[in-house]
């Protein structure tokens, strides 16, 4: 277990690396001086001088890239092009927002997916089954953005129970944070329960209809006891691959849901940095998008390996 742990933890560092070299060509590869891009028209030469000098821009090329990981790794990712502030503190600040709207919506989408698609796998071409197949289908298909307009059209324009957006932090208004919290969850859960739907069903079917199962059945094993040891346990492992992968998705900030709803999360940052190509913000918001896939990839490494242990001794 300590191996396969080590194993994948040098994997994910090397990957890391890679996608740091990539990450900081982003600066390199705009024509052009990236600070004179960022900060306009209308600026001193002196801030000019200092932002030039703390992002490292006057030095050589390797030299640069060592001194911008070594500060990373250490957590300093430089500072903002348009505001002077740091980018670490940017991130922070936005942090909040986007852990809350994450772990809403992967709540929402969990809600709608086990049931769902567990009463699916249970009752092929049943009326659920056919239902779970349009919903999921409908998930998939209808853009966030639409969804997330008619959402805000229904409960905040025609019923008004509900905000239309903005973002309260949980200890200054818990009733505003969460009624603000609900439609954008919503709007981010039903696109990642469609998804997990299917991945439920679908594991779900291919266990019921391994040997073991019919096996089990044949024997006489209560119905509840084949689901949970047999049934539930062999299709845990694909479950937790998508659920990993869209909560890793959630984290990295819903860019179209957050600018809709005026959700202040880091997807709606890494926008903003685009738009005022303020390049450290966007950098580092990007590695930091790399960092949540690697680790959220290798705490699905890990459950995987106590879930069947046979994974780890390969």
């Amino acid at each position: 277990m300590t191996g396969y742990l080590l194993r994948r933890a040098g994997q994910a560092v090397v990957v890391l690396a890679g996608v740091s070299v990539l990450v900081f060509s982003l600066i390199h590869l705009v024509r052009g001086d990236p600070i004179r891009l960022a900060l306009g028209t209308r600026f001193s030469q002196e801030t000019y001088d200092a932002l030039r000098e703390r992002s490292g821009l006057d030095l050589p090329l390797v030299q640069q890239y060592v001194t911008w990981a070594g500060r990373a790794v250490t957590g300093d990712l430089g500072v903002s092009f348009r505001s002077g502030d740091t980018v670490t503190s940017l991130i922070a600040e936005r942090l909040p927002a986007t852990l809350t709207l994450a772990v809403a919506a992967l709540l929402v989408a969990l809600v709608i997916a086990l049931p769902l698609g567990m009463l699916s796998a249970l009752h092929p071409r049943s009326f659920v089954d056919r239902l779970a197949t349009v919903v999921s289908q409908f998930g998939i298909s209808v853009p966030d953005f639409w969804l997330s307009i008619m959402l805000i059209l229904v409960f905040a324009g025609t019923l008004g129970v509900l905000p239309s957006g903005g973002y309260v932090a949980l200890t200054e208004d818990p009733l505003g944070w969460l009624q603000r919290l609900v439609l954008p969850a919503v709007a981010t859960g039903v696109v990642s329960g469609s998804v997990i739907t299917r991945f439920v069903r679908s594991s779900m079917l291919e266990a019921l209809g391994s040997d073991h199962v019919r096996t089990a059945q044949a024997k006489g094993v209560p119905t509840r006891q084949v689901l949970t040891w047999h049934v539930l346990r062999n299709a845990l492992l694909p479950l937790v691959t998508v659920t990993g992968v869209q909560l890793a998705y959630l984290l990295s900030g819903v860019v179209v849901v957050e600018i809709v709803f005026s959700w202040p999360g880091l997807g709606q940052l890494a926008y903003q940095a685009v738009r005022d190509r303020d390049f450290p913000v966007l950098q580092g918001a990007v590695l930091l998008f790399a960092l949540v896939f690697l680790v959220i990839n290798l705490l699905v490494d890990l459950l995987y390996s106590r879930i069947d242990p046979r994974i780890a001794r390969r």
